[in-house]
């Protein structure tokens, strides 16, 4: 008797050691245990066994044999009285599950783990669970869900689990767009996996190390990492995963712009080995690119992409596989069907990006279909189809937005990175070593975003504008909208209701010339100086030849709607000579102007605001207040962040002078100096009914980042539905600004619209780059 009591218990430490084993590495090892223990254990101890031999063979990459090992004890588990055991079967069975693209069921089983856990007050087992169901959410898309889940688990786990939450979390900022965010996450758990001998997550940490390098476009850096998971995988005898690795590997060849032969039988031979493995989205993956190589050969490949789909997968994938079809179909003279596979893979993005709030997350997920909509771009055949999908484009960049749910842990994040920021500036003022170390300022900042990215959408759908939607709008105008097609810059001219297709010159001509300009402009806002004015003179001159001059037979002397592109959004359009004196607004896309210009008008006070340490902001703001002697006057110490921000609630007209900065590089951080510190991007979301027409006077704030999701303020405001901003995207002359403001308020007050009164206020290089932007 004691001899059977020796092998049971015998067992039962078997039984434990299938976990600690998996966890350093040793799966063979894990699994010979767990082989040798289910011969003897019963009962409750065999369902436990159970689920840690699930996880074993799901990190062995036998993702089938995990799924059935976990199924077949679920029912006595339910049925049983171990909740601890039940919530980690439950927990293996969804991620098995999610490995292998069913993420509906997996969603199933790990809502279900936590509502167990939750109940036994199991604590760690629930953040285990939720940390997994934050991976799932992350890979079928909905990135907040998937942030919000991460944040609530993270503070419930320790050790391997902690260390597997981050890499997942790395992942998903991969899955959204930002690699560049997820390599330190990455490069501190893969630190934290070896120092405690997680063997297992270190070489998961290499592939997703991997995967970050290729969404960065780094092929080489990826083909290291990934050669680095293989040899470990090898090594742990995960041979499953080791499928991954090549897997990225083959990615990074047709990255590194290899388009072979060989690379073809490998794309074939890899994609049939991860479908035999189970990695569903993987096989799709390695069969898009079998075909992107064959079309490059000049084969066939519609019989490579006819399995692919079968499985939802990523967006990203979806979005390939139908430019995959594009092409195919395009290839054999298909046009009504590579155009039809270019609105679904844009179908595909839309119904990705409806999840997302935050504007960056936005901007980053359309870059997905970048490649799929220059396609559709360069299959237009008349002004109409291209006018349609460059407005499809850019609405999926750019959402109409409506106000967020409040958030009072953000809220509070920004008021305290106010304060930092005015000590940071003093300290900075003083020429002293500034009082607040920047990391300090860095985490605030990054806490913001973590907060924002979180949210719920709180964006309509996505309305793109089409062509007799905007020619009844229009009325006497013309609309020009720009677009980049494979270097080439092209316009839409929609004027007498007859849109019309042009082909100005080269992108990098326009762009080389937009960078003299703001550099000319930055110089001279300085001080003037003859050369470099004349420098100005002529570079807007060759801008006007470029851009405007062949248009003019359509155009005539219209009043404009201009929808510039990529660089061109930073343009100051008044120095070009045809746009002397003519009335003409800026807009991210002809739907973002109809957007605008449906904004009912309402009454509403006026608010005038002065910021600190501007020697004009004050003068400006005095003469202002004869115009409008009803205003609500914010100066000095009253020209606080947060009392301006809820003045601006519910405005007719803002006007603000002060200090600005666009932020390179982070434009929702650009911001208006005020006296407790910055009015930011961010402050402006807490707005209910954002003004109907803002001024800001101040330098370069009406400058965007990330193309033509155009990310700063005055897009922030334009999205949130103000209708016109007047922002300046170059630096101002302080001095000049008191006398243009007055001006164009004046002319304003007369009853003409924001773009009229700014063209009928007279500039100098000083004043050049404010624009109306907008419905104008």
């Amino acid at each position: 008797m004691a001899s059977v009591s020796d092998a049971y218990a015998a067992a039962q430490v078997r039984m434990n050691l299938v976990g600690l084993l998996t966890a350093q590495g040793d799966v063979t090892g894990a699994l010979v245990h767990a082989r040798e223990a289910e011969t003897v254990l019963e009962g409750p101890d065999a369902d436990r066994l159970a689920a840690n031999k699930a996880c074993a063979l799901a990190r062995a990459g036998r993702l089938d044999e995990a799924h059935d090992t976990a199924a077949r004890a679920l029912p006595r588990l339910r049925d049983g009285h171990d909740p601890a055991a039940l919530n980690g079967l439950l927990t293996n069975l969804g991620l098995a599950r999610a490995f292998r693209g069913d993420y509906d069921r997996a969603e199933e089983a790990l809502e279900e783990a936590v509502s167990v856990g939750e109940d036994a007050g199991l604590s760690h087992q629930t953040a285990m669970a939720k940390g997994n169901l934050a991976f799932t959410a992350s890979r079928r898309g909905d990135v907040p869900r998937a942030l919000r889940l991460f944040a609530e688990a993270e503070p419930g786990l320790t050790g391997e689990r902690l260390a597997q939450c981050r890499f997942d979390q790395a992942e998903t900022l991969i899955v959204a767009g930002l690699p560049g965010e997820a390599r330190p996450v990455l490069t501190a758990a893969l630190d934290a996996a070896m120092a405690h001998g997680y063997r297992c997550d270190v070489a998961d940490g290499f592939l997703l190390l991997a995967h970050a390098e290729l969404a960065d476009g780094n092929a080489e850096q990826a083909t290291e990492a990934a050669e680095r998971a293989r040899t470990t995988f090898a090594q742990q005898n995960r041979t499953g995963w080791m499928l991954l690795a090549e897997h990225v590997l083959l990615r990074a060849r047709w990255a590194s712009g290899e388009r072979s032969p060989v690379l073809l039988r490998s794309a074939m031979a890899i994609a049939d080995r991860l479908e035999t493995g189970g990695w569903a989205d993987a096989a799709d993956e390695a069969r898009i690119v079998a075909a992107r190589v064959a079309l490059s050969l000049g084969r066939p490949a519609g019989h490579l992409l006819a399995p692919v789909g079968r499985s939802p997968g990523p967006a990203s994938a979806q979005i390939a596989a139908w430019h995959a079809k594009a092409l195919e179909r395009s290839a054999r003279d298909d046009h009504a069907g590579a155009v039809a596979a270019v609105r679904a893979g844009l179908d595909i993005t839309e119904e990705h990006v409806e999840v997302l709030d935050a504007l960056d997350l936005r901007a980053r997920a359309a870059g997905f279909a970048s490649e799929l909509a220059e396609f559709g771009l360069h299959l237009a055949r008349s002004a109409r189809e291209l006018l349609a999908v460059e407005e499809r484009r850019r609405a999926i960049a750019r959402p109409v937005r409506v106000r967020p749910p409040k958030d009072p842990e953000r809220a509070a994040a920004l008021t305290a990175l106010r304060a930092l920021s005015i000590d940071h500036t003093a300290g900075t003022a003083r020429g002293g070593v500034p009082s607040v170390p920047p990391a300090d300022i860095a985490d605030l900042e990054a806490t913001i975003r973590a907060r924002t990215r979180r949210r719920p959408s709180g964006a309509l759908p996505p309305r793109s504008a089409e062509a007799t939607a905007v020619a009844a709008a229009l009325g006497d105008r013309a609309l020009v909208e720009l677009i980049a097609i494979g270097g080439e810059l092209h316009a839409v001219t929609v004027a007498d209701g007859r849109p019309r297709r042009h082909h100005l010159g080269t992108c990098g001509e326009a762009h080389r010339e937009v960078g003299l300009l703001r550099y000319a402009a930055r110089r001279l806002a300085g001080h003037d100086d003859p050369q470099t004015l004349t420098a100005f003179d002529g570079t807007a001159d060759r801008l006007d030849r470029l851009l405007l001059a062949p248009l003019s037979p359509v155009l005539g002397d219209r009043e404009l709607v201009i929808a510039p592109t990529g660089a061109l959004h930073g343009l100051p359009w008044a120095a070009l000579p045809s746009l002397a004196g003519r009335p003409f607004t800026i807009v991210p896309s002809a739907g973002a102007w109809l957007h605008a210009r449906a904004r009912t008008p309402s009454g509403g006070h006026t608010v005038l605001v002065a910021g600190p340490d501007l020697n004009h902001a004050e003068r400006e703001v005095a003469a202002l207040r004869r115009l409008y002697p009803d205003a609500l006057v914010l100066d000095g110490p009253d020209a606080r962040a947060e009392p301006v921000r809820d003045a601006l609630d519910g405005a007719a007209v803002a006007h603000i002078a002060a200090h600005g900065e666009f932020r390179e590089g982070n434009p929702l951080f650009s911001r208006l100096r005020l006296a407790d510190g910055p009015l930011m991007v961010h402050d402006l979301d807490e707005l209910t009914v954002p003004p109907g027409l803002v001024v800001l006077s101040a330098c370069d704030i009406g400058r965007a980042a990330e193309g033509d999701a155009v990310l700063g303020m005055a897009g922030a405001l334009l999205a949130l539905g103000t209708a016109t901003v007047i922002a300046s995207v170059t630096p101002v002359r302080d001095e000049a600004t008191p006398i243009f403001m007055t001006t164009f308020h004046q002319a304003l007050a007369t009853g003409r619209p924001p773009s009229q009164a700014l063209a009928a206020t007279p500039r100098t290089t000083a004043t050049t780059g404010f624009l109306a932007m907008g419905a104008g």
